[in-house]
């Protein structure tokens, strides 16, 4: 360093210490070549302990963590998917690495994250972690995943690109597109709700794909629920303030049946819940009744209609005091946790003109004429 001044000595030495590199140089240490192969993305399953759990959090943007028991009898099934699953999503252009963790033999560590049943899936996105609800099976846990790496908004330039982005969307998310929409108008909200949505614009598209979505004026941003086979319209303003209200309102479908999933997704909406529990949701008048409500969803957007079937889910339903002893369809209103209404003189509707008898039910719902309940669920 002949020639040097200490000034500039020094500054060399500080940026040494601030690097890894400078740190390896100054203590004689490098990685071991067990330390640079610890995390190598080979398609292959990686498992955490307390020891290396939060440096392979660290070392990942997008990381899926099994957290199981050697017990469990669903974990056993899981495991050979996800075995399928590793090497397609670690050949992503942005890799996802699936690991797990002996939650069982770690108990302090998912006592850490949060872990209460087994299995229990989480993805972990730049550190932050989002339990995982999705399905299951090998083909389709690889086409969920590929969400939460894909571009924030997709930039659509023909029918053709429009056809292939819903097909490969899949049935579990819903999507908006925005047909005649500026990238920038939804570039935002994208981002904000990337975890829930696929986000696309279609730049280039005709007159056959406006008739496919039922949309007969540009600007439209068209929601679409694959699993429900249900789709709404968004003329404007599109002002964020009212494109996030339409956004929010098609996270779920007009009518939800209820389920382990969907109350899953139930969680992260503060609306109110009219729920319908019939004897079996599949009988002809069970889906008749499940039209109706999704006539009055259609009409009161502030509050989510769901439905339930004893036959279904006998142990949600008994929390609100349905069995089929009960008269049925049974109408409450619950607050997504330990609160329900019922509303006086319509605890229950019969077959016969429905809708107003719906009507009536929210007319007394808003007008205060309830009996407050608890449930246990």
């Amino acid at each position: 360093m002949r020639g040097m001044s200490k000034g500039r000595i020094w500054i060399l030495l500080c940026l040494l210490l601030l690097t890894g590199r400078g740190m390896m140089l100054l203590t004689g240490r490098g990685l071991s070549s067990e330390e640079e192969t610890k995390f190598k993305i080979d398609g292959k399953v990686i498992e955490l302990d307390e020891s290396n759990f939060d440096s392979a959090i660290s070392s990942f943007d997008y990381i899926l963590v099994d957290f199981y028991a050697p017990w469990c009898g669903h974990c056993k099934r899981l495991a050979p998917q996800l075995d399928e699953a590793a090497p397609i999503l670690a050949k992503l252009k942005e890799p996802i690495v699936i690991a797990k963790v002996d939650a069982d033999k770690y108990s302090r560590l998912a006592s850490k994250q949060e872990i209460d049943a087994f299995p229990t899936l989480k993805i972990f996105m730049h550190g932050i972690p989002t339990e995982y609800y999705g399905p299951r099976k090998a083909e389709l846990l690889v086409r969920y995943l590929k969400k939460f790496v894909a571009p924030d908004v997709s930039i659509l330039n023909s029918d053709a690109e429009v056809s292939d982005f819903v097909e490969n969307a899949g049935t579990f998310f819903p999507l908006f597109i925005g047909f005649g929409l500026d990238e920038s108008v939804m570039s935002n909200l994208a981002l904000k709700y990337k975890k829930k949505a696929w986000f696309a614009v279609a730049k280039d598209f005709s007159e056959d794909t406006m008739v496919l979505y039922d949309f007969d004026k540009v600007p439209a941003l068209v929601a679409l629920q694959p699993s429900y086979n249900e789709h709404n319209i968004f003329y404007g303003p599109f002002d964020e303030e009212f494109l996030e209200e339409f956004i929010k309102q098609n996270f779920l479908p007009l009518s939800v049946p209820i389920n382990q999933d969907t109350l899953n997704l139930l969680k992260d909406d503060k609306r109110k819940i009219v729920l319908a529990i019939v004897e079996d949701e599949t009988e002809e008048k069970s889906q008749k009744l499940v039209t109706t409500l999704k006539a009055a969803a259609s009409a009161n957007r502030d509050l989510v209609f769901c439905y339930v079937g004893i036959k279904q889910f006998a142990d949600f339903a008994d929390t609100f005091e349905a069995n089929k002893k009960s008269k049925l369809p049974k109408m409450v209103v619950w607050d997504g946790n330990e609160n329900y209404l019922t509303v006086i003189g319509s605890e229950s509707i019969d077959e016969e003109d429905q809708g107003s008898q719906i009507s009536r039910f929210l007319e007394g719902y808003r007008e205060g004429r309830t009996e407050q309940k608890k449930n246990s669920w």
